[in-house]
């Protein structure tokens, strides 16, 4: 059989796309750099010990657990013991940016796809191979488009994390209560209103797990990152590895590990908060109460005088 050029045609597209639109993919790459950096800065303008306690605050709130809290504080004073802070900062920051965008590119396509069979249809074989694609293919355009730099590790990133968006958003919107959508339809609002005061909120709990899965993806291509020049403790294991220093790069593996429990302990959290229903259900009894305070008011109006013939 002859052999079928896919490489050679994706290649060329590859290089089209940078010979005709190379300011688009410049113009995204300073957005991007600035954004990182505004995090970073935002983080950075910090104490380490005043950040720490703002993230022993935040586990405090969300998790309400003494002794998560106080791993919290131990484990990064261990990570600013190890002069690992700015590190950490840093990719703390390509995550965020990283995250942001993955959940407002996945979770509008899952709100549309839990909505539309079509768009489900077509939706569930690209997050497939999105999601068994090998993970440095990922960093093949990402590098041409962009060079090296941090701003092709945040591409390859938050296309990686966009399909745990997607398909648990929408997961959770057809897990909704049929009963309670209905009844929420049958009293008038328009669908916007549906989806954003019952739908939703009560799809919160799974979109969150969502969310947290597009952290942990994004805190695991930290390290295949730094292969490309993204800083923070990605790169510092790539150091270690490609220097054979043992311990520079456990010392970065442990600071990721640390970073990724305290992300995936505070998310999920929050995804498992008990109040979406009881929200869910009075924004319903807000709908039905609403429409019936309408039907009362026009059924109170006084009717209009006939005239005497």
């Amino acid at each position: 059989m002859p052999r079928i050029p896919v490489g050679a045609a994706i290649e060329s597209a590859l290089q089209w796309l940078v010979d005709n639109v190379g300011g688009f993919f410049d113009g995204v790459a300073a957005v991007l750099l600035f954004a990182v950096n505004a995090v970073y800065t935002a983080l950075a303008s910090l104490m380490p010990f005043a950040l720490i306690a703002v993230f022993a605050l935040l586990a405090a709130v969300a998790v309400r657990s003494i002794a998560l809290t106080a791993f919290t504080v131990l484990a990064f004073l261990l990570v600013d013991g190890m002069q690992l802070w700015t590190e950490t900062l840093e990719t703390l920051a390509v995550v965020i940016i990283a995250a942001l965008m993955s959940i407002a590119v996945g979770v509008p396509i899952g709100i549309l796809a839990a909505n539309s069979p079509r768009v489900s249809f077509y939706v569930r074989p690209v997050l497939d191979f999105m999601q068994t694609l090998p993970v440095f293919v990922y960093l093949v355009p990402s590098v041409f488009f962009f060079g090296i730099g941090v701003v092709p590790g945040i591409v390859a990133t938050t296309v990686f994390a966009i399909p745990p968006a997607v398909r648990l958003t929408e997961l959770g919107i057809r897990q909704v209560d049929a009963e309670i959508v209905e009844a929420a339809r049958a009293f008038g609002p328009r669908p916007g209103q549906v989806l954003r005061e019952v739908q939703l909120p009560l799809a919160l709990p799974s979109i969150m797990t969502g969310v947290n899965q597009v952290i942990m993806l994004a805190l695991s291509m930290v390290v295949v990152a730094g292969m490309v020049g993204a800083e923070g403790l990605g790169g510092v294991v790539v150091s270690g590895v490609t220097q054979f220093n043992i311990g520079v790069a456990f010392e970065g593996g442990i600071a990721v590990v640390i970073l990724a429990i305290y992300l995936d302990r505070v998310t999920s959290a929050l995804g498992r908060s008990r109040g979406s229903g009881r929200r869910a259900r009075a924004a319903l009894d807000a709908l039905l109460g609403r429409r019936g305070r309408a039907e009362a008011t026009e059924a109170a109006a006084p009717e209009p005088e006939r005239a005497v013939a």
